[in-house]
């Protein structure tokens, strides 16, 4: 089954090869980038592009773009975060808007390119969104103990005959996508050491998408599927599957959630404004139950996304745009 997301992948990364005559100028000016594409700067070495010091380069829309993280069908969320939508268009005194995207690629294209303004990027793909798009995660979840989380959990269905992971050799396992972290990178850092190699152990197969490895396990279509804990609850609060539809081989320790994250050339003052909205706000009873956690809680990338970076890096992966290509080409 080819994947959905490889051609959004292609269209996305021909885009960013598109702004290559600006990345060579910033290149010029920059003394260190670190990870970071050439069109961003890291100054102080925080990891995440640093604001522009030419006010030519700041940005103060009339109207500002939203998208949250595509792991299941986009109406969902819109009507999730209607309340908070109005909360922060009044807080911030701009027009805000939710844009739906159907993968992670279109929503990294999407802030590089400007059209995007804040947005919560899942795990795995914060990391390409802070070294391609700009993207400086400043908030996550959370409740009154801290920071929400979620597990990488491999599901098989609950009348299969697997019963432990090394029941799933020579099987056909869906993946996610190349920059996902619980559907793809932390299964190829993690289970090796437990003896099941993706791609040597296993035929690995791209979903797309967390909802559909879940559903595609449900119907059959895959033998097992490593999928996030936090998009499995929700499916299972809403009904679309049952909580004994599946068995759980393998669960993880505890990963962050997704990173709400603002585009770096925001006018400072906004993004001030940003950020106070988003800590000062109390989630309401149901989008907190269709979301997890009652409140936005503050984080930075260098210190709360350390141990995602530590799983890449475990699993080979670089968040590059050579690395990028290679996922745009369907390379490992």
């Amino acid at each position: 089954m080819p994947s959905i997301r490889r051609l959004p992948l292609r269209l996305a990364f021909l885009a960013l090869a598109g702004c290559g005559a600006a990345g060579a100028h910033a290149q010029d000016a920059c003394a260190y980038r670190g990870d970071l594409d050439a069109q961003y700067c890291d100054a102080n070495r925080d990891l995440v592009a640093d604001t522009p010091t030419d006010p030519k380069r700041l940005k103060d829309p009339s109207t500002l773009v939203f998208a949250f993280t595509p792991v299941e069908d986009p109406a969902i969320y819109e009507k999730l975060f209607r309340p908070f939508m109005g909360h922060l268009s009044q807080c911030v005194g701009k027009k805000v808007v939710f844009f739906p995207v159907q993968s992670n690629a279109a929503q990294i294209e999407a802030m590089r390119s400007g059209r995007l303004h804040i947005a919560a990027f899942s795990p795995g793909p914060v990391n390409f969104a802070v070294n391609l798009s700009g993207a400086v995660p400043f908030a996550i979840r959370g409740n009154e103990q801290g920071p929400v989380g979620m597990n990488l959990k491999m599901i098989v269905r609950k009348e299969s005959a697997f019963q432990k992971l090394e029941d799933l050799k020579g099987k056909r396992i869906a993946h996610t996508s190349p920059s996902s972290n619980s559907g793809n990178l932390a299964p190829r850092a993690l289970f090796p050491k437990i003896g099941l190699t993706p791609d040597t152990d296993y035929k690995v197969v791209y979903s797309g998408k967390h909802d559909q490895s879940i559903l595609g396990v449900k119907t059959g279509d895959y033998d097992a599927a490593p999928v996030a804990s936090d998009v499995l609850q929700h499916m299972t609060d809403r009904g679309v599957v049952k909580a004994d539809d599946f068995r759980v081989l393998y669960t993880s320790e505890m990963f962050p959630t997704d990173a709400y994250a603002y585009a770096y050339n925001l006018e400072p003052a906004l993004q001030t404004r940003i950020k106070q909205c988003f800590y000062d706000y109390k989630v309401p009873a149901e989008m907190a139950k269709g979301l997890g956690g009652d409140r936005f809680l503050p984080i930075t990338y260098q210190k709360d996304w350390a141990l995602v970076r530590t799983v890449a890096a475990s699993a080979g992966e670089l968040f590059t745009r050579d690395a990028f290509d290679k996922a745009a080409s369907g390379k490992k």
